[in-house]
């Protein structure tokens, strides 16, 4: 077995044990129709991140990884041209790493070159707010603060950008005041 995918292996277990045990009286996962829970992280780069459902008005894809995820890293390569179409069109994707330092997020965002926001959950709460436990997980919040979408594992580009955009029909757009 090569050395990198020992690591992968180990860090796998340990991530998803660290979500487990430390899991005592956190809430169920969320699912469709369900608040998005608000968070504050820190970003790889740029300032940090405050996210609150709703708040903003603007649909928003969490997307939950880590360095050892087999499939994160040409996912979230492949995804880089599909966040630049959203945001076109004022759909926000953050990439929330999950249990890892800043520096093992920073050097794995450094060889993908993406510009969309990576955010760094040493500890694994917002992670376990949103009921993760496997990665990649990716929630699509409509623009309401409302979970339209869950997908949980590997995605292809296609496939992702179908749904969210999603999440510009999902709700009837505000009127101005």
């Amino acid at each position: 077995m090569r050395l990198a995918d020992l690591r992968r292996q180990l860090g796998t277990v340990a991530i998803a044990g660290a979500i487990a045990l430390s899991g005592c009286g956190d809430p169920a996962p969320l699912n469709r129709g369900d608040l998005a829970p608000a968070f504050a992280l820190d970003a790889v780069a740029g300032p940090p991140v405050h996210f609150a459902p709703g708040g903003n008005g603007v649909p928003t894809v969490i997307r939950f990884w880590a360095d050892w995820c087999a499939y994160c890293y040409q996912e979230m390569k492949d995804l880089e041209p599909v966040a630049l179409r959203l945001r076109a069109e004022r759909v926000t994707l953050l990439a929330v790493n999950v249990g890892q330092d800043r520096a093992t997020a920073e050097a794995f965002v450094a060889r993908l070159g993406i510009s969309y926001p990576a955010l760094v959950d040493e500890s694994a709460a917002t992670a376990r707010a949103y009921g993760v436990t496997a990665l990649p997980t990716t929630f699509f919040v409509a623009a309401n603060g409302r979970i339209h979408n869950k997908l949980v594992g590997e995605a292809d580009a296609a496939t992702f950008e179908r749904l969210a955009r999603e999440l510009l029909d999902a709700e009837p757009p505000r009127s101005a005041p």
